[in-house]
């Protein structure tokens, strides 16, 4: 299902693997738990605020954590030209490409679908989560990744116009977190969730769907694309301008998206909605991936600044072993520190920031694995 490959040297753009290190650190630093400190702490302002950037906006709006899964999904599209530029100098061609990103597509979706099956009593076939998603629009990136400019533009317009036509055309429902026009994007009874009742209730099912808690759906997989697209256009900029950045390029691409964005959901056209990926949510996240994408090419490729970046690069480079191992080994790290050191170890700074020392020291276990492949050169790719 996967290759454990040898990486040979080759020229990577630093940025993208830091940036890549950052979205996958703030994914896995969800086990120092600052929900729980803030809970045992209340009224103070600080954990609040770091609490409140570690857990996803009920619904409108956008924290630091809502951000993960669109820098995720962006930088699929940045890195996808400069592997296909690396296969094909090895010989690859169209059709041959083209099936592996079929094959990628389904190994991701499989493994998505794994993973939420975890500790479940049979198959959870869901694809609401970030690797279904990413698989569910991969094969159609792959094919824009090969049509100009124009094409691609394009797409990503017909896919928002088309998405947001969607929903805006479906039976609105109140009450809800908005009322009038803003209310066809409402949690719940909306175009993405009919389609889940027909679509998810094919599988087998301990119970039949009704609604995801959280709102998530499988049809956010089209607005995924589109954020997918952006990084694909990002991508493409930093290979025709290698060694140089365009910076003006970038800066530019996000302020507008940004604008965008926040211009449709306060003009009543389209909200800013993570959860249920609006085209406002595509744009609005989409300019902020342009951001930190600029960021992390002006500290590591313009300003040459380099070894801070090392512990990003770490993770970033091992992104799937990452997911992985934080999906799959907190509980048996947490248990094995519970067993050999005892249920309280951590509890040195006192009990309430327990959970986060705690947490602190599973998250040094997940770096240091990853650090272990990266000096032995040993990256789990799909």
């Amino acid at each position: 299902m996967y290759a454990l490959v040898v990486a040979t040297k080759s020229q990577r753009n630093l940025a993208v693997d830091a940036y890549r290190g950052f979205v996958m650190l703030l994914m896995m630093a969800e086990v120092v738990q600052l929900s729980r400190v803030a809970r045992a702490l209340p009224g103070n302002p600080f954990w609040a605020f770091l609490a409140w950037n570690q857990t996803h906006t009920e619904w409108a709006g956008c924290s630091l954590h809502d951000t993960i899964q669109p820098g995720f999904s962006f930088l699929v599209g940045v890195a996808l030209p400069y592997s296909i530029a690396s296969r094909m100098a090895r010989g690859g061609t169209f059709r041959s490409l083209f099936f592996h990103a079929l094959w990628r597509s389904l190994l991701l979706c499989a493994l998505g679908i794994f993973l939420r099956s975890t500790n479940a009593p049979q198959t959870y076939f869901t694809f609401e989560d970030t690797l279904t998603q990413i698989g569910l629009g991969y094969p159609l990136l792959f094919v824009l990744a090969f049509r100009p400019p124009k094409w691609q533009w394009t797409a990503f317009g017909l896919l928002l116009f088309g998405y947001w036509l969607a929903w805006a055309l479906y039976p609105a429902h109140e009450p809800g977190f908005f009322s009038g026009f803003l209310a066809h994007w409402n949690k719940g009874d909306n175009f993405g969730n009919a389609f889940d009742q027909w679509f998810l209730n094919l599988f087998p099912r301990v119970t039949p769907f009704v609604a995801n808690s959280g709102g998530y759906l499988t049809l956010s997989f089209i607005p995924t694309l589109g954020t997918m697209i952006l990084g694909l256009a990002a991508g493409q900029w930093l290979r025709a301008a290698a060694p140089a950045i365009p910076m003006r390029r970038l800066l530019l691409a996000g302020a507008i998206a940004v604008a965008a964005g926040v211009l449709l959901h306060f003009a009543g056209i389209c909200p800013i909605v993570k959860r249920i990926w609006t085209p406002a949510w595509t744009l609005f996240s989409g300019g902020l991936c342009f951001f930190y994408l600029a960021i992390f090419c002006w500290l590591t490729e313009v300003k040459q600044w380099r070894r801070w970046a090392f512990p990003l690069v770490v993770i970033g480079m091992n992104s799937i072993a990452a997911y992985l191992i934080a999906h799959l080994w907190e509980r048996f790290i947490l248990d094995s520190f519970r067993i050999h050191l005892g249920a309280h170890f951590f509890a040195f700074f006192g009990t309430a920031v327990e959970p986060f020392v705690r947490g602190s020291a599973v998250l040094a276990v997940f770096w240091l694995v990853l650090y272990w492949m990266y000096r032995r050169q040993l990256f789990l790719k799909i």
